[in-house]
């Protein structure tokens, strides 16, 4: 029977010499013998996995190294070493909250207490909760001194991540990675990190390779060399999310999407990952998925104004409009720029006037748009569209009077104000304002059908208003309420041929644009012959 040193002068040779294949079959032969040999079965767990490690091989070898973990546990019942390399394994195999239970446990049973809440700290990160994995982190810190690098990179990172709470936290973190820089010679695993991270220079041609091929939307060469680059530096997260991002270009969601979950799960902190998923979500049309990865992505980065929007914007498609407002709103509270936040304002009060039927609360959402962009001519528009439609007159005509002292020449203001002193009753004004549309713009529709309408049902000038729908079906062929009111002035007329065609044209482009109930325009072309 071979000693212990003997056995294990023969693995550390074969492993050294990059047979571990032999030295685990070795293992093996021994403990057919020896099944009781439970530092044996330890060594056999660490040799499966260290090959489920090497990213250079297929095959998965995560389930063996456990086995042999437990075994040796049977017998190893207060090694704490024992129940750190079980839950270092049940990481590596995602099962992130039996990791966790097993590092828990060799701390209660004397593990290196510093390596524990450091691995914990991983585990919570990768389940997307940073608050915790930071206070884990920070506890790490309290039991080691100068081998602390990964540590206080880690917390780096994840004050980073939560700069939205203060200033006093952004610089923390920047602390943190001072102190990260300081400790490095003192880190071994760190400096492995490091090391490994530096192989980026050697890829950097190909990444420059890479990125012009894609520029040049030679996607499948941009593909070729981002696979090469993964070979290389398969453990380098953006990797994943830049071969993501081309096979999006060309259409192929599912194996973008197989990439950028890949990334997410080497670092859950690489942000384009995110970006990229909820993208290709939305391509598909995948509206749910997309929902749930900006909501995660909003725990990462609450202080995203961009990312409410984008949210509030799928929920919006899908029908929600409670939440896509909530949202908006948020957005808006943020106020990260302010003609952006204006355009968001906007998009809100829309909503709220034409969906919610919140008219109140639109006006709200337009005059914060106003606030931050007070030039900006569509939001007059809006705002005096939500004052007509609460019925607050005066504040209207104040709004499209202001406007007009920034553009007098603008035709849609003077089509609004038509409109306005139209529903005030005040025909001479509007027919004023009209004019001055079509004046400052000839080919507007709405402002001809308009005031055809007007001296069509107003003033009984049935010629005037012929002369006005023509103009505005001229303008806009496939408009059908110009076509319909056409029929209407030449029934009134008593030429019910003309009427007839001029209600079927309307009929007939309405099936496309639905401006109009179809079954009024049906009535109507019926009753002209009863």
């Amino acid at each position: 029977m071979k000693t212990s040193n003997e056995i294990n002068k023969k693995i550390n040779k074969l492993t050294k010499s990059g047979q571990i294949q032999k030295a685990i079959e070795y293992c093996q032969s021994i403990l057919l013998n020896e099944p009781s040999n439970t530092a044996l079965c330890v060594r056999l767990g660490d040799l499966y996995m260290d090959w489920h490690l090497d990213v250079y091989q297929a095959k998965q070898y995560i389930d063996e190294a456990i086995t042999q973990y437990q075994r040796a546990a049977e017998s190893l019942i207060d090694d704490p070493s024992i129940y750190y390399k079980i839950g270092f394994a049940f990481y590596h195999k995602g099962e992130l909250d039996r990791a966790i239970n097993y590092f828990n446990m060799a701390i209660s049973k004397g593990a290196n207490k510093a390596q524990c809440h450091y691995m914990i700290a991983q585990s919570l990160k990768k389940k997307d909760r940073y608050h915790d994995a930071l206070d884990e982190a920070t506890c790490a810190l309290k039991y080691t001194f100068l081998r602390s690098s990964r540590i206080h990179y880690l917390k780096y990172r994840l004050l980073k991540t939560l700069f939205f709470k203060s200033f006093k936290t952004k610089v923390q973190s920047y602390f943190e990675l001072f102190l990260s820089f300081i400790t490095l010679p003192f880190d071994p695993e760190a400096i492995k990190n490091v090391l490994n991270k530096a192989k980026i220079v050697s890829i950097f041609p190909k990444l420059i390779s890479a990125y012009k091929f894609y520029a040049l939307k030679d996607y499948e060469k941009a593909i070729g060399i981002y696979a090469q680059a993964i070979d290389i530096m398969p453990g380098f997260a953006p990797l994943y999310a830049l071969l993501g991002d081309v096979y999006r270009a060309v259409g192929k969601h599912e194996e973008a999407i197989v990439e950028y979950k890949m990334a997410r799960w080497i670092d859950t902190l690489c942000f384009s990952a995110y970006s990229g998923l909820v993208q290709a979500y939305e391509e598909m049309g995948d509206y749910d998925n997309a929902i749930i990865t900006y909501k995660k992505f909003i725990s990462i980065h609450p202080n995203n104004a961009v990312l409410h929007s984008n949210l509030a914007n799928l929920y919006f498609m899908k029908g929600e409009i409670d939440e896509a407002v909530s949202h908006y709103q948020s957005a808006i509270s943020l106020n990260p720029k302010q003609d952006w936040t204006s355009l968001v304002a906007q998009t809100l009060g829309y909503i709220q006037q034409n969906v919610t039927k919140n008219v109140q609360a639109a006006i709200s959402s337009f005059h914060i748009a106003h606030l931050l962009a007070p030039k900006e001519i569509d939001i007059y528009v809006s705002l005096g569209s939500a004052f007509y439609d609460a019925e607050d007159y005066k504040n209207a005509l104040i709004v499209y009077r202001r406007a007009l002292e920034l553009e007098p020449n603008n035709a849609k203001i003077h089509c609004n104000l038509g409109y306005l002193y139209w529903g005030m009753g005040d025909i001479t004004e509007a027919i004023k304002e009209y004019n001055l549309s079509i004046k400052y713009d000839p080919m507007y529709d709405i402002a001809h059908n308009n005031l055809g309408v007007i001296y069509l049902d107003d003033l009984a000038h049935i010629s005037n208003a012929i002369e006005c729908f023509k103009h505005a079906a001229e303008a806009n062929p496939n408009y059908a309420l110009a076509y319909y009111n056409l029929g209407r002035a030449y029934a009134l007329k008593g030429e019910k041929i003309e009427a007839a065609k001029y209600y079927q044209l309307a009929y007939d482009v309405n099936s496309i644009t639905e401006e109009i109930d179809p079954a009024e325009i049906q009535e109507r072309l019926n009753n002209l012959f009863d």
